[in-house]
């Protein structure tokens, strides 16, 4: 369950990684009755008019004759801009998009047969040498060779079979699920030797899904997957040398057991350095509070390590940037040790060569542009009047001479320089990469998307020195206005704990009035420093389930991120509470609105998401009085362990925090009304999380309605149903006053 993002109005358009999470896309056909209910038809009207109501002023942009002048796209045609001359001149018609390429800075994904990414929580099961000349592949449980062609196979492993559960040239689920393994199989840069996974997973247990159950007969789905506080699959790391055709083991802990205390329980991001010299990864304890990144020798398998990191009151980001400069031996680093995201510059003997930011107060955001023969890097950081407004600084590569390039009244989007890894690898030297670099060469100027959760986006270029050289594109609102539709609103509240300061956004129908009280559905994801569907300062585009007649809400709580590790540390140990609370003071401040019905409030998500709608309806039934939970974890104990374990350590040394972040132990409470979805062949969230909150809730006598999707994975409920359910819950049969029911 990995975090996910909201979609940002940025040159980035790809960001959005299954955005359903959180916002449920409207479906094209409705509920038998959501047709006949009110809003649907005021939902009809505009949900046709909203997607073309804004066309934003994003532009992308092509730098020419070494930054003196740029090219960009608006509409069908192609122009340019000349800086010295402050002249816009049309070059001519854009190309065609060929059929089947994808849009300019969107990806397309191939499949996984034709070197595409694979399915979720699995690897590549193939790769070949740098020359081109051999290939390495997994095949039932073991890793075999052969040419670039596919003849002259070898085995490399023989023993890996289903029996002893060991395998080859792949991962464990829980791998490519929660640490983004996407690879098993990492070829030296000089092709002479091929590093592997070997996993033994004979301790895991096996988890059953049934398949197929709308035929007429079912398979079964076997999965070795450990759950919170069992046993984990066992990992180890060998490099092969086709010459010498022997492998060696890496001893990647040191020499020591597996275990839940050695560093090395855990073993992952694994690449070769620059030079081939050594195999690298990142390794950690069973807690996730302690990292290491690790350089090992392919010759001999020892390990070195060049850098550790501590968090022990919370949790440690198990995948911190990485980019290596020019000459393969330093690197740019991503710590939050000091409780603040910076970065620092190190080399591969594991000396600190200086700090490149050394912020206290605030978070960097990613780097932009490196560029080593003229000293200087380009990052943002969440130092703009609130720290959602992401801001460019420049500074030199020995961290003097930081400046703030950008206004701070608005967040920035300047498209990325930095190349993009392959495999779920460690970045290059910095460079232009993939999409649109915003920084010129001659890092002069650069190409700005500003803008606000209410300020739609506008594309500037400006100097290094902050200045406004020309106004490229602004957001075209005309149609936006014409059809009435509102801006997003951003407020301010206080967490539970009575001194963070929060925010959350209000999204508002186009016919508001307000004179009358509307109810709340609260859009919702959550999990720990995910930014989904809390509060932003990108443009809030329009949200038609406000066309029903309700308005939308986005909360920020302790979990989300930017706000450093010690705002995180409050949620250590303690899933299911601090966030819920949180959210439930969000609402709360918005109770003395005139137009806000507090009696009338809904919640609703996917996954986490689905999590957090359970166990705010049952935590807190004075605040919210409906939702719509679709594929929730319902308890701690059915989720995976590296997920879980890294925010609420093992069931058998947190048992308070487990038990209070179950959602049966609120059973007896649950007051409101609620809809609980799942998919029978959901993999990840498995149905087990559903069915034991459906029995605990007839146990305790309570009503609910219940959605299931045949043959669906990890899922949503439709939003027509979803909002039939809200609809039928809190406009038609409106909840009894809270002073009538019994809390």
């Amino acid at each position: 369950m990995k975090n996910r993002r909201h979609a940002l109005w940025t040159p980035r358009l790809g960001l959005a990684l299954l955005a359903a999470l959180g916002i449920l896309a409207a479906t094209i056909g409705a509920q038998d009755r959501l047709k006949t209910m009110p809003g649907y038809e005021q939902f009809q009207k505009m949900g046709k008019e909203v997607s073309g109501a804004i066309k934003p002023g994003t532009l992308f942009v092509t730098w020419k004759d070494a930054g003196a002048a740029l090219e960009y796209q608006k509409g069908n045609t192609i122009y340019r801009y000349d800086i010295a001359k402050k002249a816009t001149t049309e070059v001519g018609p854009a190309p065609k998009n060929p059929a089947g390429e994808g849009q300019r800075g969107q990806e397309q994904r191939l499949p996984a047969a034709q070197g595409g990414a694979p399915e979720r929580g699995r690897q590549v099961a193939s790769t070949t040498s740098p020359d081109g000349k051999l290939k390495a592949f997994h095949r039932d449980r073991n890793l075999w060779l052969s040419n670039a062609a596919g003849g002259d196979e070898v085995a490399l492993t023989t023993d890996g079979n289903e029996k002893d559960r060991i395998k080859y040239g792949t991962a464990s689920w829980v791998y490519g699920e929660e640490l983004g393994q996407t690879t098993a199989m990492w070829w030296s840069p000089a092709s002479n030797k091929v590093a592997y996974f070997r996993f033994d997973e004979k301790l895991v247990d096996d988890y059953y899904l049934q398949l197929d159950q709308t035929k007429l007969y079912g398979r079964i789905d076997t999965e070795a997957y450990p759950k919170a506080g069992r046993p984990n699959p066992i990992v180890d790391l060998f490099v092969y040398d086709p010459a010498a055709k022997k492998s060696i083991k890496v001893d990647v802990r040191d020499g020591k057991p597996f275990d839940n205390a050695v560093v090395g329980h855990y073993v992952y991001r694994v690449a070769w350095s620059p030079d081939g010299s050594e195999l690298l990864f990142n390794r950690t304890n069973r807690r996730q509070n302690i990292l290491e990144l690790v350089a090992a020798n392919p010759s001999t398998g020892a390990c070195r390590v060049v850098i550790r990191e501590e968090w022990p009151t919370g949790w440690i980001q198990n995948s911190p940037g990485m980019v290596f400069l020019k000459d393969g031996k330093r690197f740019i680093w991503e710590s939050e040790r000091n409780g603040w995201k910076n970065f620092y510059v190190y080399d591969l003997a594991g000396k600190l060569l200086s700090p490149l930011t050394a912020h206290s107060t605030f978070e960097v955001g990613s780097l932009i542009k490196v560029d080593e023969d003229a000293n200087v890097v380009f990052y943002t950081a969440r130092d703009g009047d609130n720290y959602l407004k992401m801001q460019l600084h420049r500074v030199s590569l020995d961290g003097k001479g930081d400046v703030r390039l950008t206004d701070p009244a608005f967040t920035h989007t300047i498209g990325s320089c930095m190349p993009r890894p392959a495999g779920g690898g460690r970045g290059g030297p910095g460079g232009a990469g993939a999409g649109s670099c915003g920084i010129a060469p001659d890092n002069t100027h650069f190409v700005d998307v500003s803008q606000a959760h209410n300020i739609p986006p506008a594309t500037r270029l400006m100097d290094t020195a902050g200045k406004v050289v020309a106004d490229l594109a602004s957001s075209d609102m005309a149609r936006y206005d014409e059809l009435g539709l509102k801006r997003a609103e951003m407020f301010a509240y206080k967490a539970a704990d009575g001194k963070t300061t929060l925010r959350g956004l209000i999204s508002f129908p186009s016919n508001f009035d307000p004179a009358k009280k509307y109810p709340a559905l609260v859009a919702v994801y959550g999990g720990p420093a995910s930014a989904s569907n809390t509060a932003r300062e990108t443009f809030v585009p329009p949200n038609t389930l406000t066309e029903y007649g309700f308005l939308v809400l986005n909360l920020d709580t302790r979990a989300a991120p930017g706000m450093g590790k010690r705002t995180l540390d409050s949620i250590y140990l303690k899933l299911g509470q601090v966030e819920m609370d949180d959210m439930a003071e969000g609402v709360k401040a918005l109770w003395s609105r005139p137009y806000f019905d507090k009696e009338r409030v809904g919640i609703y998500g996917t996954s986490y998401g689905g999590y957090s709608s359970l166990m705010c309806v049952m935590r807190h039934p004075e605040v919210f009085r409906a939702g719509s939970a679709s594929s929730p974890p319902t308890a701690w104990y059915h989720y995976d362990t590296i997920y879980t374990e890294r925010y609420m350590w093992i069931p058998e040394e947190n048992k308070d925090g487990y038990e209070a972040g179950s959602a049966m132990t609120y059973a007896e409470k649950l007051n409101g009304r609620l809809l609980i979805y799942y998919g029978t062949a959901d993999n990840n969230v498995h149905p087990t999380n559903s069915m034991q909150l459906i029995a605990a809730l007839r146990k305790a006598g309570k009503s609910f309605e219940v959605q299931v999707g045949p043959d669906a994975g990890h899922s949503g409920v439709s939003t027509d149903r979803m909002m039939e359910f809200f609809i039928e819950n809190m406009v038609i049969n409106k909840p009894a006053p809270f002073a009538d029911t019994k809390h």
